[in-house]
């Protein structure tokens, strides 16, 4: 199996930590506090967890994924990086978030920032469409009838390819937009950015299975 490193570990990161683990992937978690404040979730992840700091956990990591404020992308360490391939899950949001004046000063769009942070990295948009608490909720087997997709986009096929196995290894099946720059067809705002989102309860309520053929037409709106 799989080694997954975690630059950022909270909602969505120690959700995705959680699936890994299930899956029987082994995980490497860090945030900007140090090791010791994630004790408690190592120890409810089991052994198949362990702590670190963020350069350890992209050096450990076999994938790694970026679950952090899109405001500290710079704060990435690109060394141990070089050559991995890097799961990008960062949204700007300014309704939700607040307005970034350090990122809208930045030519480069949102959606791009963190590849142009690791030039020398293959990475993936993924899990940035779907709600943490419905992630944690809605995967399912493989050939499911209400089993959902994600959308992914990066520049490397290859790199496509492993990101895909590990969406199909915690319940999902991946849908492939294109290149890196297509992300911007499921960035806050869009349709397929609230696909799995109950329209009339939105984040509080349960989310909704969206088959690939459901996700294709929301990423086309």
């Amino acid at each position: 199996m799989t080694t997954i490193g975690f630059i950022g570990s909270g909602n969505l990161g120690s959700t995705l930590a959680r699936l890994a683990v299930d899956a029987g992937h082994d995980v490497v978690l860090s945030n900007s506090r140090g090791p010791h404040t994630l004790r408690n979730l190592v120890m409810r992840l089991g052994p198949r967890a362990r702590a670190a700091t963020p350069v350890e956990a992209a050096a450990a990591g076999d994938l790694v994924v970026v679950t952090i404020p899109i405001r500290a992308y710079r704060q990435v360490p690109t060394e141990p990086l070089r050559g991995k391939v890097v799961i990008d899950t960062l949204n700007y949001d300014p309704v939700r978030q607040g307005r970034a004046p350090e990122i809208e000063a930045v030519p480069t769009p949102a959606h791009l920032l963190l590849q142009t942070h690791l030039t020398e990295s293959h990475v993936v948009k993924a899990f940035s469409s779907i709600f943490f608490r419905h992630l944690a909720t809605l995967g399912r087997p493989t050939d499911a009838p209400d089993r959902s997709a994600l959308p992914i986009a990066g520049d490397d096929t290859d790199a496509k390819r492993e990101v895909a196995a590990l969406i199909d290894s915690v319940g999902y099946d991946a849908y492939d937009v294109g290149p890196l720059d297509e992300s911007r067809r499921f960035a806050p705002g869009t349709p397929a950015q609230h696909a799995h989102l109950d329209p009339d309860g939105m984040l509080d309520a349960p989310g909704r299975p969206v088959s690939a053929a459901d996700l294709a037409r929301l990423l086309s709106a």
